[in-house]
């Protein structure tokens, strides 16, 4: 005999849940704002170093601009890929 678990996700079991909620989002908008931030500093570093013919600053402002641009991707997408792998997980078993 097989008894089956059935767990769903509750929004209400616990109090706190949609200022949790708020709290993410707010932290999210942060890090957006952040990746901006870096970009620019980035890009700035990257445009000074091209223009003093310093490779070594040049690269690392081509670094930065990529690891700005690849924080705000991840910040962005964080949602929607928890969704893609909770409702890929869902159809397992």
């Amino acid at each position: 005999m097989r008894n089956d678990i059935n767990i769903k996700p509750n929004a209400d079991g616990l109090p706190g849940i949609s200022e949790l909620e708020d709290l993410v989002g707010a932290i999210m908008t942060v890090g957006l704002v952040l990746s901006v931030l870096a970009v620019i500093i980035a890009a700035i570093v990257w445009a000074f170093g091209a223009n003093s013919s310093n490779p070594h600053m040049a690269s690392r402002g081509k670094t930065g601009v990529l690891v700005g641009l690849g924080a705000a991707l991840i910040c962005g997408a964080s949602v929607s890929a928890v969704n893609f792998f909770w409702n890929i997980g869902q159809t397992v078993g």
